[in-house]
């Protein structure tokens, strides 16, 4: 059943940044059923802060995307607002789209540099418009200089896909503040000295006298197969429409000259046409389906290996992908402070250990009466040390990274009945220079399609992105923050039928707070039928 309609429906559904909902008005009172049209695109996500500076902004990219052809152009830096040393810069994506369209996948690059990934929502036909900012800061040295520019959102139009995505992306860029710049607060040092595209090659040459590098991975999983729903695959032993030897254990791996690195979990992203009901995600996407973060590697242990001025083999990969198949994109960026007062920075991988991947799927078979099942449970490990000699005295960086994964699926004969409800666990400290960081980032999806009387098909869905940050220095803590998104939502529709004759209905909310140290954020929005209903701010 999932397969049958995911291909209906969702077709090719792909990848996105940072949308936000500017405070539309509720609507008083939803329509009985979904129409033509719907409310434009929202979430609870806080917009991107900006401060009260002198600021300027500049068009990147302009485009129609219809088919695969990406936009081509050239990009110059705003010669006023600080010329290179700007205290923030805030990408800003327009969209616009009407008819029928599946959720593309999209992406901005100046330089080389992947500095913006995306998914487009699916359209009404009387067509919708959206925004999606991103803080930018990060990629200030790339920013400074004239570049090339790339940007494409793949699309397919025809006489049944008709519609025309419509982009414009602009950058604003914020004078600083007097006494510093403003940049990415995740950035402890203030944004990157250098950032290197990985490209498509894998030979990376650091500046000799970096003192901290962070590689950062955008990986989705999507292209029209079943690695865009890998958290649903099955071994090849299960009778079921989407398979992976290994089950549905994903990991994304960096290694550095053939010695694993980093492991991180990717997020289970749920794309705008997902789960064989695009009604539950109309207005409020799924958590970062309009977000696409990259994954974050410190690889400052490996400083003083990659600082001896030859290239070095930097590798990503997925695990538990089935050989063979596509249907990941992992685009990588390396990002590298420099100690302005050296030229060469000397250091060493003083400790390395990496536990043996757990994977274990249990399958056990269902009948005519009794569902299907799978069950999993996969983790890792992996503490990784080393140190840098640098003009202000010798810094030692350990890395530790512990990943966990339990899920259980569960279908029918058929696939008319097909759910998950899965947990993932990607706990990652960073110890330097007496300084802790400790991120513990939790992703948990449970939903269940169903197919009933009358090909009526039901999906309920609740999704969740949470993340806590504590920093202590020396032992003692001296921030906290905790983001946590929740999306939940219920939509039932007529399947093979054409859109007219779906007769649809559904509900969706989301509530998106950021709380601890440094302020807040908590905010709510729900939907009926495409109409915004609830739009509550509490802080």
């Amino acid at each position: 059943m999932r397969r049958r309609v995911m291909s209906m429906l969702a077709g090719v559904t792909l990848a996105a940044s940072t949308l936000f909902s500017a405070g539309p008005a509720a609507a008083d009172t939803p329509p009985p059923e979904f129409g033509n049209d719907w409310h434009d695109p929202v979430t609870a996500a806080p917009p991107v802060p900006k401060p009260h500076t002198k600021s300027c902004e500049v068009t990147v990219a302009e485009a129609q995307f219809k088919d695969f052809t990406p936009y081509e152009g050239a990009y110059s830096p705003p010669g006023k607002c600080g010329a290179g040393d700007w205290g923030k810069v805030v990408l800003r994506l327009d969209g616009k789209v009407k008819g029928r369209q599946y959720d593309r996948l999209g992406y901005l690059r100046v330089g080389g540099v992947e500095v913006f990934r995306t998914s487009t929502p699916e359209p009404s036909v009387d067509g919708i418009s959206w925004s999606v900012e991103k803080d930018v800061t990060r990629y200030r040295e790339t920013l400074a200089r004239d570049q090339r520019v790339e940007m494409l959102i793949g699309n397919v139009v025809n006489e049944t896909y008709t519609g025309v995505i419509d982009v414009k992306a602009t950058l604003t860029f914020y004078a600083a503040r007097k006494g510093g710049a403003n940049g990415d607060a995740k950035d402890e040092q203030g944004p990157p000295d250098r950032v290197l595209p990985l490209g498509d090659g894998t030979a990376l040459t650091t500046p000799r006298n970096s003192e901290r590098i962070v590689a950062e991975v955008y990986a989705t999983g999507s292209g029209g197969g079943c690695e865009e729903y890998w958290y649903l695959t099955v071994p090849d032993a299960a009778p079921y429409s989407c398979k992976a030897e290994d089950g549905p254990y994903r990991e994304v791996q960096v290694t550095v000259d053939g010695q694993l690195a980093g492991v991180a979990t990717p997020f289970p992203t749920v794309w705008t046409g997902g789960w064989s009901n695009p009604f539950l995600w109309y207005v409020i996407p799924g958590p970062r389906a309009f977000d696409i973060k990259p994954i974050e590697y410190d690889l400052t242990p490996f400083a003083g290996l990659l600082n001896d001025g030859r290239p070095h083999q930097v590798e990503v990969s997925v695990a538990g992908r089935p050989e063979a198949t596509t249907g990941w994109h992992t685009p990588t960026n390396v990002l590298v402070w420099q100690d302005e007062k050296r030229e060469r920075v000397t250091g060493k991988l003083t400790a390395h250990k990496a536990g043996d991947l757990a994977n274990q799927a249990t399958y056990t078979p269902g009948s005519p009466e009794r569902e299907h099942r799978l069950d999993t449970s996969g983790s890792h490990r992996l503490s990784v040390s080393g140190y840098v000699d640098t003009s202000h005295g010798r810094v030692e960086t350990t890395v530790t990274r512990a990943l966990a994964n339990t899920s259980v699926h569960r279908w029918t004969e058929g696939e008319s009945t097909d759910a998950l409800k899965s947990t993932w666990t990607d706990r990652e400290t960073v110890t330097r220079d007496g300084r802790a960081t400790r991120t513990d980032r939790t992703y948990t999806m449970d939903g269940t399609t169903t197919l009933g009387a009358g090909d009526r098909l039901r999906t309920e869905i609740t999704l969740g992105d949470r993340a806590e940050t504590v920093v202590r220095k020396d032992g003692r803590r001296t921030a906290r923050t905790v983001t946590d998104d929740r999306y939940e939502g219920d939509a039932t529709y007529t399947a093979n039928a054409p859109r007219e004759d779906r007769h649809a209905v559904g509900t969706s909310r989301e509530r998106y707070r950021v709380y601890g140290d440094g302020g807040c954020h908590d905010r709510t929005l729900a939907t009926e039928q495409g109409a915004l209903t609830v739009n509550r701010l509490r802080c």
